[in-house]
């Protein structure tokens, strides 16, 4: 075992394993390791595994891939509401089944950031978040009694109640410390794993983390972490500028586009070369945080000067950023002017980034502004068709949210100067779009205001409406009066556009087809001229009092412009006021016991049955049925959707059966596992091939019977016969968000296997945390070239699947092979232990174990 080093960092004595020390004495150059490969090495040093750190040294130092497993115990952990009560009720269950209570409690910090659960029910007013707010409160009050129990009943927990803001960036202006402090003087890097996706923002700052399915995340709690199986480390080199008036979210998306063609599914990137220095930290954590987007697990920028002014520009205090150089320059984690080496190497040329979009459904779906129009009109082919003022192609959302670009400066102020132009000009947004501003923390706000250009965009529409991810996450409440009716009516098919991450069909709003992601300003502009049906960039965004048309190239602010504003007033006080009384949160009240009182009669908090009923995966799967037959990119979005429920659908009859008239949203029911079973695969966008071409909106085909069903309803009929379940699947299945419930709710059907050509990361391993074997296709094959329809009676050959890592199908006579997409040893003793529940509750020593 390595033992800890003692030192003095600027006149502190501290603890710390000398990386430098040990690359020096195991015989390989530190140097040539990538930064992010060296803080893992520090995690292995720190849990006493020098063995594997030395030979994850010298394979990373020769640019080889890792191919070896840890167990990464990060400084912390960070959840929000949506994913983090799920996770919570799941401990709380285990509490009720563990021999010994009190053992069910963090090991490590854990922060719940409450901001998905605010909606914007109002818009374009002055009193929106007053009202957003108090009707959050109202929906979420037993959801937030569960919290406040949680926070008094386990340790080191820490709730950050709602309106703060989004929890990425509360996570980057406040909770990061890049420097995390252990027992006595131990130093080491702040890492995070978090239960949401685009934990990987904090990359940015030099902050090693990722996003993780809730299960995953129960275990590292419980101190009971997994074998991770270092994937390769892939460098992206950045060169050039880019050219004046390029924004972040332009940056992102052409380096979207560009690395899902890479396929660096699953990987650890790091940015590297000339360019990737001169960025700014805002800038870095706008990439890092699109890195599920382009499927990648984490994507790195090493610590350096810029890192050090965002910590003090953020209110940090000198003393801790004074040693967080220290320490970094000291462990060699400091970027240097040597470039380390890479398993391989992508060249991202910045001068090449010109203004753009991303849509009509896919983040990596980059077009320019001249291809808006083309881009539309391929999604909805035809003449337009009118209807009560709204138009095919109209824009009836523009919401500036999401963390991708509200925690960045630039960004943000370059929105404000083009509505303040945009009004001085006298231009207006059209009535039929639905404007909202929901800033990432009150910091956003306070400087927004005092350079003036709050009251600039509320002006043009975009008032305040919450601090959280509101229309981003699904959030986006019912379009402006009689535009829903006339879209409905009349058939139509409109758009959005957001400063966000996602734009998968159905994701904003069930009425919006078309999804566009832009940066702040160009949110705004778009807003301006009401639809997608041109090119922004060359047609009149609108007309002034006199007459004269007004082009986006006319309110386009300056770099020099943004640069100065944001000197300024973004200053150190802007985050460090205190956040003020928060008198509806104070007033939800909870009980202080240990273990939980479950109301049989909520609809919102249940104990999941799925923490006793485990279906270990023992010899075959025999006369298993397809419960659907998917494409490629079916996303989480799909599988389990966020967003209202309607009163028509299985959740909905569900809670109109219990006295139940506002439904709320799926998301805020993720703690009822009736609800959300109900909701599974239930996406009105979802295409199922086992019924007629076009969206199947939540049916399936019930098999060998042939009646159409709601899939809840036919996987019930399938339980009831006993018949084991599968799911065929396409190409990155399950992209998208860190949704533990795409995983749960297949697995409350019955659904024991998904055979897919490819698995986007979180998501396989969610599957094998629910104890459902994730299977590959031949390579290049897909279920169709098969010669498979989905009709077909599926045997699966399971006794020798863990030692071989394979598994023989016959389906009606034809027989294929078929791969384990199974990374480590852990996730095979969890998925044959029937999920993670059931594993945990025996490593536990539950009296009750199974």
């Amino acid at each position: 075992m390595t033992a800890v080093s003692t030192t003095h960092l600027e006149g502190r004595r501290v603890e710390l394993y000398d990386l430098p020390a040990f690359a020096a004495n195991r015989g390989f150059d530190l140097g040539a390791v990538p930064y992010s490969g060296r803080v893992l090495l520090e995690s292995l040093l720190r849990s006493g595994d020098p063995a594997t750190a030395a030979t994850l040294g010298k394979r990373l130092a020769a640019g080889e891939d890792p191919d070896v497993e840890m167990v990464f115990q990060p400084a912390r952990i960070l959840v929000q509401d949506y994913t983090g009560i799920p996770l919570l009720v799941d401990l709380a269950a285990l509490r009720d089944r563990a021999a010994v209570p009190g053992r069910i409690n963090p090991a490590l910090p854990v922060d719940v950031v409450v901001d998905h659960s605010v909606q914007t029910d109002f818009a374009g007013r002055p009193d929106a978040i007053v009202r957003n707010e108090a009707l959050e409160l109202d929906r979420n009050r037993e959801r937030y009694a569960f919290l406040k129990w949680a926070e008094g009943a386990f340790d080191g927990l820490r709730v950050i109640p709602p309106g703060r803001g989004i929890v990425h960036q509360v996570n980057l202006e406040q909770l990061a410390t890049v420097v995390a402090r252990g027992p006595g003087d131990l130093l080491f890097p702040d890492t995070v794993i978090g239960t949401d996706s685009h934990t990987t923002m904090v990359n940015g700052l030099g902050v090693l983390g990722w996003g993780v399915g809730g299960l995953e995340a129960e275990s590292l709690i419980l101190g009971l972490a997994q074998p991770l199986r270092i994937p390769p480390v892939v460098g992206v080199r950045l060169t050039g500028t880019a050219p004046p008036g390029t924004t972040p979210t332009d940056v992102v998306l052409a380096l979207t586009e560009q690395l899902r063609q890479e396929n660096v599914r699953g990987l650890m990137l790091e940015f590297t070369g000339p360019s990737a220095g001169a960025l700014s930290a805002p800038d870095r954590c706008t990439i890092a945080n699109m890195a599920p987007e382009y499927g990648a697990m984490s994507a790195f920028f090493p610590v350096d000067e810029e890192t050090l002014d965002y910590l003090l520009r953020t209110g940090r205090h000198a003393a801790d950023v004074a040693l967080v150089a220290a320490y970094y320059r000291h462990q060699r984690l400091w970027r240097e002017d040597k470039e380390p080496g890479f398993s391989r190497v992508i060249e991202f040329d910045l001068s090449r980034v010109g203004p753009n979009l991303a849509g009509p459904s896919r983040p990596d779906q980059r077009i320019s502004l001249s291809e808006l129009a083309t881009s539309f009109a391929a999604l909805s082919p035809g003449t337009p068709r009118s209807d009560s003022g709204v138009t095919d192609g109209d824009l009836v959302i523009a919401s500036i949210t999401s963390c991708t670009s509200t925690s960045n400066p630039k960004a943000m102020l370059a929105a404000g100067l083009l509505a303040r132009r945009a009004v001085q000009l006298g231009l207006s947004v059209p009535a039929h779009v639905k404007t909202s501003l929901a800033p990432g923390s009150r910091a956003v706000t306070r400087y927004l205001k005092d350079a003036g250009l709050l009251a600039d965009l509320e002006k043009l529409g975009f008032h305040l409406v919450g601090y959280g991810c509101m229309t981003c996450n699904g959030g986006s409440g019912p379009l402006n009066e009689g535009v829903g009716r006339a879209v409905d009516r009349a058939g139509l098919t409109v758009a959005a556009v957001l400063s966000g991450n996602r734009n998968f069909e159905a994701r904003v709003h069930a009425q919006v087809r078309a999804g566009y992601l832009a940066s702040p300003a160009l949110v705004v502009a778009l807003a301006l001229m009401g639809h997608v049906r041109a090119d922004p960039a060359r047609e009149p965004l609108g007309t002034g009092p006199d007459l004269r048309p007004v082009f986006l190239a006319d309110l386009w602010p300056t770099d020099a412009e943004l640069q100065a504003l944001e000197a300024e007033f973004v200053t150190p006080d802007v985050f460090t006021d205190a956040p003020g009384p928060q008198p509806g949160w104070d007033a939800v009240t909870a009980s202080d016991t240990d273990a939980f009182s479950w109301d049989p009669g909520s609809t919102y908090i249940r104990p999941p049955t799925y923490a006793d009923a485990a279906r270990p995966l023992r010899g075959p799967l025999t006369g298993a049925r397809a419960l659907l037959a998917l494409g490629d990119d079916v996303s989480t979005d799909h599988i389990s959707p966020v967003g209202a429920i309607s009163a028509d659908s299985p959740a909905g009859r569900f809670l109109k059966e219990r006295g139940v008239r506002a439904f709320n949203s799926y998301g805020s029911r993720r703690g009822n596992h009736e609800v959300m079973a109900r909701g599974t695969f239930s996406n009105p966008r979802l295409t199922n091939h086992l019924l007629a071409e076009g969206p199947s909106g939540g049916d399936t085909l019930h098999l060998p019977s042939g009646v159409r069903l709601p899939v809840y309803e036919a996987a019930r009929r399938y339980t009831d016969a006993g018949t084991p379940l599968i799911v065929l699947a396409g190409r990155s299945y399950g992209m998208g968000s860190s949704r533990d419930w795409a995983a749960k709710g297949p697995w409350l059907l019955g659904v024991r296997a998904v055979v897919a050509e490819s698995f986007e990361r979180i998501h396989r391993a969610n599957l094998c945390a629910m104890g459902i074997l994730p299977l590959l296709l031949p390579e290049g094959r897909g279920w169709r070239d098969i010669g498979l329809t989905g009709h077909e009676t599926f045997d699966l050959g399971l006794d020798h699947v863990r030692e071989t890592g394979r598994a023989e199908v016959v389906a009606d006579g034809r027989s294929f092979t078929v791969r384990a997409d199974v990374r480590s040893a852990g996730e095979w003793d969890v998925l044959l232990a029937g999920g993670m529940l059931p594993h945990l509750l025996t490593r536990l020593g539950a009296s009750d174990a199974p």
